[in-house]
């Protein structure tokens, strides 16, 4: 069987000229989604069955639809463009959810067993962001909005379930009129929003978003056992990704457009000699996939890969409207999937 996958991907490499492949994994458009470590994606799609929005999971590399996933009690006729927050296991056999045309809550399935497991928490609004450890046995959530909060639960390889292990709410470190009642005035506490854990699963970071269109944010990196013991890294501009470098040491962030290196330890950032709004790092190697929806001279974005090593740019690709990415688990291939649904699958040349 390894033969046959080695003498296909070689045919494969020889009849092209780039390590991009394109697919077209869906049509219409699904504003919010998430592609797994085995190369699924979870989107909202329109066109599975009848026209009517439902959330469904794609197999990236054949371009077809492999499941439907629905919760007790029915849901609210809604478009694809309403909020919705997802995230898959680290072995991609759990999924945790929330959408608008759901009831109200985060959603948990069992995608091996095709169960619905359960309904996690009370939540007002939508999860702001979602996220594993590695090892599965930590899940955050973390929310915007008056009752913001970063939960933290430990469900050691399985599904989370109960009450959160550890929870932090408004921050206290922030200035009294910032963490105020009056959360509508500019410069005020927004809420938490992406959130992810080191690869030795030893620290979180998380952003902490400040209202107003030219407010900047702020890095909280905090002990996963303790989330009182943090540390907090002022941004310039709002934060719209963030990546642990796989030895755990440092985070590359993307704020207003420019991508940053932050060395939690050593409280050393530097900004690198590119833009990004989105990233994430290789699961071993020195190596990050970005994307960016705006380049010089041009009206269209692209996907690149960054040798963290050096700090340069190589292997780019024009994209559009990409909504997420994510390296395999095993780091042979990179995907990134748009809005509209196309995937683009990096993979490199045979070492």
């Amino acid at each position: 069987m390894r033969s046959s996958a080695l003498v296909a991907r070689g045919l494969r490499d020889l009849t092209r000229d780039s390590n991009w492949l394109i697919k077209k994994v869906f049509t219409g458009r699904s504003q919010h989604l998430a592609i797994s470590p085995t190369g699924e994606v979870c989107a909202i799609s329109a066109h599975v069955h009848h026209g009517q929005a439902q959330v469904a999971l794609y197999d990236i590399e054949l371009s077809v639809p492999t499941m439907t996933l629905a919760v007790p009690a029915g849901g609210v006729t809604v478009s694809t463009e309403s909020a919705a927050v997802f995230s898959w296991s680290p072995t991609a056999r759990y999924l945790a959810g929330a959408w608008s045309g759901w009831p109200t809550g985060l959603h948990l399935f069992d995608l091996q067993g095709k169960l619905y497991l359960a309904r996690l928490g009370e939540w007002e609004s939508v999860p702001a962001n979602l996220a594993w450890s590695a090892s599965g046995d930590y899940f955050v959530a973390t929310s915007r909005g008056k009752r913001s909060a970063l939960r933290v639960w430990e469900p050691r390889g399985g599904p989370p379930g109960g009450e959160a292990a550890r929870e932090l709410a408004t921050p206290d470190w922030l200035e009294p009129q910032q963490a105020g009642e009056e959360f509508a005035e500019e410069g005020s506490f927004g809420g938490y929003g992406r959130a992810l854990f080191s690869p030795n699963e030893e620290a979180l970071a998380s952003v902490i978003e400040i209202k107003g269109e030219w407010a900047d944010d702020s890095i909280m990196v905090a002990d996963v056992t303790k989330l009182s013991r943090r540390k907090v890294f002022g941004a310039r501009g709002h934060i719209t990704d963030l990546t642990w470098t796989p030895d755990s040491e440092q985070i590359i962030y993307c704020a207003a457009g420019q991508a940053y290196r932050l060395e939690p330890q050593s409280v050393n950032s530097e900004a690198l000699p590119f833009g990004a709004e989105l990233c994430v790092c290789h699961p071993h190697l020195p190596l990050c996939v970005c994307f960016s929806s705006w380049l010089k001279n041009s009206a269209k974005g692209r996907l690149f890969l960054v040798d963290l090593g050096r700090s340069t740019v190589f292997d780019d690709y024009p994209a559009e409207g990409v909504a997420d990415l994510r390296w395999s688990a095993d780091g042979a291939k990179a995907y990134a999937v748009t809005r509209d649904g196309m995937a683009y699958i990096y993979e490199p040349p045979l070492i």
